[in-house]
């Protein structure tokens, strides 16, 4: 069985820069250790990255959401410093906007998905979905103890919502 793990957008400015919270913080550790596993166990390893550029706040999600974040090369643009050493190995996928439509073409061939990162309400459950729609027959799974939400109410009703669409919660 070929399995996949998906790390959501583990970016300096979603964990304690520009739109960081502490729940997000609290997730690092448990991320980095289902990273590790997964590297161990022979799981293809992919990181997103949420990239934007100095005209963010030009862009239709800037004026929606006017808080830079993630511009390309900043500090805040790149992975937690737990994260670096297992992305070098790994496939890393910038994106522009919530959900990547590059992703179902990367793990097309795998048999169980899981999604773990940030935010839980916005890139978690669009990739998920995304996933869901394009992989209908595979196993796609949400590890909620390595995610986070822009608030804890908001990361249970994402959980909600992706289990009614049958993306199972771990």
């Amino acid at each position: 069985m070929k399995k996949a793990l998906i790390v959501i957008d583990m970016q300096n400015d979603f964990i304690d820069g520009a739109l960081g919270t502490p729940e997000a913080q609290a997730i690092v550790f448990a991320v980095t250790e289902r990273v590790r596993t997964a590297v161990e166990n022979g799981e293809k390893v992919i990181f997103t990255q949420d990239t934007h550029h100095k005209n963010y706040l030009k862009t239709s999600e800037g004026k929606k959401l006017p808080i830079e974040h993630c511009v390309k090369p900043s500090h805040g643009w790149a992975l937690a410093s737990s994260l670096i050493l297992y992305a070098k190995d790994a496939v890393v996928m910038e994106k522009p906007t919530f959900g990547s439509t590059g992703l179902p073409q990367q793990v097309s061939d795998c048999d169980e998905i899981t999604v773990i990162g940030l935010c839980t309400d916005i890139c978690v459950i669009s990739n998920a979905m995304l996933l869901k729609a394009f992989l209908p027959e595979t196993r796609i799974c949400v590890d909620s103890k390595c995610c986070a939400g822009v608030t804890p109410e908001s990361h249970n009703r994402a959980l909600e919502a992706m289990k009614m669409c049958h993306i199972e919660i771990l």
